[in-house]
């Protein structure tokens, strides 16, 4: 990265000339790569124009942005079937996407298929197993030393298939797509939520399970259902303390959790223009929160101007080429409309513990003195992959500026975590990250942290009531410090900055004054920065493995039959050609159930390679309805209660198939697929619930687990945890074809219910294979 970098620099001062690609110069964009580390792999705008034109003819009608670069990636145009929220898509995505603790289990999958190579470009990314303690270097010598199995792992199993390998230190998975990989009109997949933040330069760019990665690294089309489209209309303009962030906090309330679940927001209007390549990739970033497949904005001249920064200004200028394919149709449809008029937009702040709860800023401190949360703010935390731009740290470094030219620092403790090495080294280049030590603040490795609960804290005792105030993109309970007591609030970098030098939710920047230290009363002005750095960004060091150019059979990947980090796959097993009779309950889920709850994070991400070890966890936050607390459930054998994953285990060993019943928008959150692998590894079989969230639905499929929702929800009344269900008519299961639930009570009586699915025929196939990954292997025999 270093070393392109300077040539580029060398290049245009030689040549008299700026803002142009170094394959500009050389190869008079003859040809344009994807990125700067896969030089032979091209961006294909020809191709998606052509199925573009292919999918319009066919339907007759204007498209919408998603659509186009949807269906402008379909396997067969001509031939696919087409329909919004209905028929499921085959796709052919040009990238893939891993961080390292879903690369492991994506990476193992790989390895059982027996397939030599990736067969599109992939890259891994190490940023979550960095636990943050007391700052940046010592911080990630620590991980690297404690991690050091799994770093090889990761590292080894790259060089050996053909994926590229960004090592400790690089950065966030999210920023460094966005400085390398993403691009206007790309379909990218990516084993993380978050994903989506590549929107922000025009791309569909979704976050997926694992199996879902093997499948297109494999060379098998993606399937997905034809997502619908949500259109976000911006009107005015953003000024003064309201950002980017203020958008999505906004749209979180409006649509809640649930409310994007199975479409792609599609964000247009006048008011796009006023917000930056990396403030679209926030607002795109946190789209997984409403439950979005993804997030775009369309091409501008904001993307050009990143794309030129950082650069790859010959893909900025191929776009401009085909820049209408890059933006929607005069007089497209949206499924649904929502109007936002950014001169209208107020600072907010979202929470706690869920991130669709919101607050404009000036109000929030009112609210929290009515409902009894914490006013004192014990931590402000800058970063995360949603909020770690140049941008972000330069508006953040605005407010604490003027904070210390009165003789102020933090209240509350606060900390920084830059988005990748890049950003890391700008802003110690320009100033940025000094001016935010002075304030008060530590600047943190260029990783996840705090915001996937890597924070060893220890300011207070699990179980004491406090507040902390982050830029990040999640609060659900106990998310960030494993404390369920912890109220988080997310919001925008230079509120999160204002409201940790005041101290207090109940702080309106827009309106409070401060004292400074000479007595003084004074009020914070809006922050302004450059949105990039007017030099080139510093580059810092090179962090980037490239796979070995020349055959790699003989690399190695050692993974020891006694680890406690990694474990190699054993098959699942195939369905038995018989109803599920007589499955125990092994949990019915009260409310809430994200991810988190189902395989929790933190502490648990060193086993993320360990099947056996990681599912010590599963659903160990699920409150149970039957007493109302968490990791305590009924043993139907034993009559005893105890934690959720020895029940499981007591049941797998006795020959017991289980099953659980959830609640609203199931496995919201995180696309950990470990949430699926865990109960099919402890025997579970089916997960009925009201609803579920898009990414867990499928990585349940693709582990050969019944994802089930009552045709009629109030039957969620029906089930009591004492109860055994049986599933009939997997005999002759097919797409759209209601199963019949017999639930059985205690008392001898029955009733009947349906259960309603999403499975198509291929994913029927995984069902009675045992898995996606069994149903791959005898496609290959």
């Amino acid at each position: 990265m270093a070393p392109y970098s300077l040539l580029v620099t060398r290049l245009q001062k030689a040549l008299g000339v700026r803002q142009y690609h170094v394959a500009s110069v050389l190869c008079q964009r003859a040809k344009v790569a994807m990125s700067h580390f896969e030089t032979n792999e091209y961006i294909r705008y020809d191709l998606l124009e052509k199925n573009i034109n292919t999918v319009r003819k066919r339907l007759n009608r204007p498209l919408t942005l998603s659509e186009k670069i949807v269906y402008g990636h379909l396997d067969d145009p001509a031939n696919q079937e087409i329909e919004r929220g209905k028929t499921y898509l085959r796709l052919r995505p040009a990238r893939v996407a891993m961080q390292d603790a879903t690369a492991q289990m994506a990476m193992l999958q790989f390895i059982s298929s027996g397939l030599p190579k990736v067969a599109v470009p992939s890259t891994i990314h190490y940023d979550h197993l960095i636990e943050a303690q007391v700052g940046g270097e010592k911080d990630l010598r620590r991980a690297k030393d404690i991690n050091q199995e799994v770093y090889n792992f990761l590292a080894t199993a790259g060089a050996k298939y053909g994926v590229g390998f960004w090592r400790p230190g690089s950065g966030i998975i999210h920023q460094i797509i966005l400085e390398n990989y993403a691009y206007p009109g790309v379909l990218l997949i990516g084993t993380d939520s978050h994903t989506p933040n590549g929107g922000g330069l025009g791309g569909i760019c979704t976050g997926v399970g694992g199996a879902d990665a093997v499948d297109v690294m494999a060379g098998i089309p993606w399937e997905l259902k034809c997502p619908k489209v949500i259109g976000v209309k911006l009107t005015g303009s953003l000024s003064g303390w309201s950002s980017p962030k203020d958008v999505i906090l906004k749209v979180a309330g409006i649509l809640t959790v649930k409310g994007g679940t199975g479409a792609i927001v599609e964000y247009h209007g006048p008011g796009v223009d006023s917000i930056s390549c990396t403030g679209m990739a926030t607002i795109c970033n946190m789209g997984a929160e409403i439950g979005a497949t993804t997030s775009v904005f369309p091409y501008n001249h904001r993307m050009k101007k990143y794309l030129s920064k950082t650069g790859r200004a010959d893909i900025a200028s191929l776009a401009e080429e085909f820049k209408d394919h890059l933006v929607p149709d005069p007089g497209c449809q949206y499924d649904q409309l929502i109007e936002i008029n950014l001169n209208e937009l107020k600072p907010h702040i979202n929470g706690p513990f869920t991130p669709d709860l919101a607050h404009p800023v000036a109000e929030v401190g009112t609210v929290a003195e009515k409902e009894g949360w914490p006013l004192d703010i014990r931590v402000g935390l800058i970063g995360s992959c949603t909020n770690s731009s140049y941008e972000d740290m330069g508006r953040s470094a605005a407010v604490a500026k003027q904070a210390l030219a009165h003789g102020l620092k933090c209240k509350s403790q606060f900390t920084i975590t830059p988005g990748s090495e890049q950003i890391r080294a700008t802003i110690e280049w320009d100033g940025y990250a000094q001016i935010l030590r002075d304030v008060g603040g530590v600047v943190l490795a260029n990783a996840c942290g705090f915001c996937i609960g890597q924070w060893d804290r220890k300011d207070i005792k699990k179980g004491e009531k406090n507040t902390i105030v982050t830029s990040y993109n999640r609060n659900f309970t106990g998310r960030n410090d494993a404390n369920p007591e912890t109220h988080a609030f997310v919001t925008s970098p230079e509120i999160v900055t204002a409201l940790a030098i005041a101290g207090t939710l109940k702080f309106n920047p827009e309106t409070d004054f401060l004292t400074g230290k000479d007595g003084k009363k004074f009020k914070l002005e809006a922050p302004d920065a450059d949105e990039l750095p007017r030099s080139d960004f510093d580059p810092g060091q090179d962090t980037y493995q490239h796979p070995p150019p020349k055959d790699s059979s003989g690399q190695r990947v050692d993974v020891s039959p006694t680890s406690q980090r990694l474990q190699l796959l054993e098959p699942f097993d195939k369905w038995d050609g018989k109803d599920l009779e007589d499955l125990q309950i092994l949990i019915k889920v009260k409310g809430q159930c994200t991810t988190d709850h189902i395989s929790a994070a933190g502490p648990w991400l060193k086993f993320r390679g360990h099947l056996d070890n990681i599912s010590n966890n599963l659903l160990i936050g699920a409150i149970n309805i039957e007493n109302g607390k968490a990791n305590s459930v009924h043993n139907a054998v034993t009559q005893e209660f105890g934690p959720v994953p020895d029940t499981a285990r007591y049941y797998k060993k006795h020959g017991i198939r289980w099953v659980v019943i959830g609640d609203e928008n199931y496995g919201e959150g995180s696309s950990r697929e470990h949430a699926a692998l865990e109960p099919r590894h402890l025997g579970g079989r089916a997960i009925i619930t009201k609803s579920f969230a898009r990414i867990h639905e499928t990585n349940l499929k693709k582990q050969g687990l019944l994802p089930l929702t009552f045709a009629d929800p109030s039957d969620y009344n029906k089930i009591h945890p004492v109860d055994k269900l049986t599933i009939q008519g997997l005999k002759d299961f097919a797409p759209g074809k209601p199963l019949k639930c017999i639930i059985k009570h205690p008392n001898g009586t029955q009733e009947t219910i349906l259960l309603n699915h999403t499975f198509n025929e291929t994913q029927i196939e995984w069902f009675r294979a045992g898995s996606a990954l069994n149903r791959m292997k005898e496609l290959q025999q």
